[in-house]
C-alpha cells in the first residue's frame, strides 16, 4: 500500500546543545582578539632571544663567532676588561634592549638598536661606505651572529600556548 504526501508521519527532533553552542561561542570570541595569547608569546620569545646571549648561540644552536683579537685588544686599550663573550660589549646594550609588541593579531620581538641588524646578519667591511679619512665602514668583517629567530624548542613551546589558548573555552576554563 502506498501512502499519500498527507498521509506520511513527519518526525521532528531537536537538540539540546546549549553546552556546546556556549563553548563554540566563547572560542569564537576568544579568537577574535587574540592578545592574550600573543602578550604570552611575546614575553617568551624575548626571554628565550636574552638566554641566546647567555648561551651565546643561535636559534639553531650554533655557537656564535668569537670576537677577533683586534676587537679584544680595543676593549682592552678602552679599559672595558676582558669581553669575550659575542655579542656582549661594555654597555650589554643588544642583550638588554629587547623589546617586544603584542597585538590582537601577532607579536614581534627585535631591538630598536642601529646595529643590531648587522650583528643578525652580519656585514662585509667596506659595506656601509667609508670615514672621511677613507677607512671602510665597517673596519673589518663582521660574521653574522643570528640571535632573532625561533629554535625547535620555541617553535614547540609557540604551539602548546596556541593550542592551550584555543582549547581553554572549549574546556569550559575560558
Amino acid at each position: 500500500m502506498r501512502a499519500s504526501e498527507g498521509d506520511l508521519a513527519v518526525l521532528k527532533t531537536e537538540f539540546k546543545a546549549d553546552k556546546a553552542m556556549e563553548a563554540i561561542r566563547r572560542a569564537a570570541e576568544r579568537l577574535e582578539d587574540m592578545t592574550p595569547l600573543f602578550e604570552e608569546v611575546q614575553e617568551y620569545m624575548v626571554a628565550q632571544t636574552r638566554q641566546r646571549f647567555i648561551d651565546g648561540k643561535s636559534p639553531q644552536g650554533v655557537a656564535w663567532a668569537a670576537k677577533t683579537a683586534n676587537t679584544l685588544a680595543r676593549y682592552k686599550a678602552r679599559g672595558y676588561g676582558n669581553l669575550t663573550r659575542p655579542l656582549i660589549g661594555p654597555g650589554k646594550r643588544l642583550s638588554r634592549e629587547i623589546i617586544g609588541q603584542a597585538t590582537r593579531s601577532g607579536a614581534v620581538i627585535g631591538s630598536a638598536l642601529i646595529y643590531s641588524r648587522v650583528m643578525q646578519e652580519g656585514a662585509e667591511a667596506g659595506q656601509f661606505g667609508s670615514t672621511r679619512t677613507g677607512r671602510p665602514l665597517p673596519f673589518g668583517r663582521i660574521p653574522a651572529r643570528p640571535w632573532l629567530g625561533i629554535s625547535p624548542a620555541d617553535e614547540t613551546a609557540l604551539v602548546e600556548m596556541a593550542e592551550e589558548y584555543a582549547g581553554k573555552p572549549l574546556a569550559g576554563d575560558g
